[in-house]
């Protein structure tokens, strides 16, 4: 895929994401009140008890995670992830959507699918609209927890603090709307937990070993290995590329390796978690 044809698929990807994400605020959650977890949840909470409009509160709250995503994923990641949570707010201070239901355990489901949809669309275009795991990933590292804690650990205290000021009720509904929201998200990242191990076999693995290094800051281990091609599976030397990255980092080092080599063998799996040097990310100069 060439990098216009990249950039465009991400866009409208980043673009379904946030209408989505629109229609189950302003379809859903924003009328009864109900809240999610992470950075979304925070905005709907304080909208909730302040009348602040949600559009503000989404920029202003995850103003700090697009900086934060700058120093550790990237400066692409970090444009485009200000450009879709700018793009969200925008739709939801401009676009009308109709009150879909106001029955509670709808609300919850089906608030929470839109909106972990729309996360899930806008991670699959390279950014975030919710900075949470941006947060996570940055205490994970700096505390030596895994990222699924750290999360675990943010949004109970949202939750609890919906339970203090909105009531018990709203409180569970709202947890309702996070596992939606969760398994939305997951489902629409094709089940990618947080750590991605990436295999890679190139003729080019040099300039992508290389790549990784510079561009991503990340460690690699090289193993020795034969490839077989050809109709009769000629075996050939070569070296084979490992490494783990987050998954906010899939598509950047997607588009770096279709630079050097688009024909590329890459193949992705997903880590539950990882300990030691692998997830220690080198600066970046």
């Amino acid at each position: 895929m060439t990098p216009s044809k990249r950039l465009i698929k991400d866009t409208v990807l980043i673009t379904i994401g946030i209408f989505s994400a629109a229609f189950g605020f302003k379809g859903f959650l924003l009328t009864n009140h109900f809240i999610d977890g992470g950075a979304t949840g925070i905005s709907l909470l304080i909208s909730a008890l302040t009348k602040i409009p949600l559009s503000y509160l989404i920029v202003g709250i995850n103003f700090p995670f697009i900086m934060m995503g700058y120093k550790i994923v990237g400066r692409q990641f970090a444009i485009k992830t200000a450009l879709a949570i700018s793009g969200l707010a925008l739709v939801l201070a401009t676009v009308s959507f109709p009150n879909i239901t106001n029955d509670n355990l709808l609300v919850a489901i089906f608030g929470g699918f839109f909106l972990g949809a729309g996360i899930g669309f806008a991670i699959r275009g390279g950014a975030v609209i919710d900075g949470t795991e941006v947060l996570a990933i940055y205490l994970s590292r700096k505390f030596g927890t895994t990222i699924g804690d750290i999360i675990i650990v943010i949004n109970v205290m949202i939750f609890g603090a919906a339970a203090y000021f909105l009531g018990i009720e709203i409180a569970l509904y709202s947890m309702i709307t996070y596992l939606a929201a969760s398994k939305t998200l997951d489902f629409i990242v094709e089940g990618l937990e947080e750590y991605i191990g990436v295999t890679v076999v190139s003729d080019k693995n040099e300039e992508i070993r290389l790549m990784i290094i510079d561009k991503l800051g990340r460690g690699v281990t090289v193993y020795s290995g034969k490839s077989g091609y050809g109709k009769r599976g000629e075996m050939k030397e070569t070296d084979i590329l490992y490494t783990v990255i987050t998954r906010l980092e899939l598509n950047k080092l997607n588009s770096e390796i279709e630079k050097i080599e688009p024909s590329a063998f890459v193949v992705m799996n997903s880590v539950k978690d990882t300990k030691g040097g692998m997830i220690k990310k080198r600066p970046l100069h």
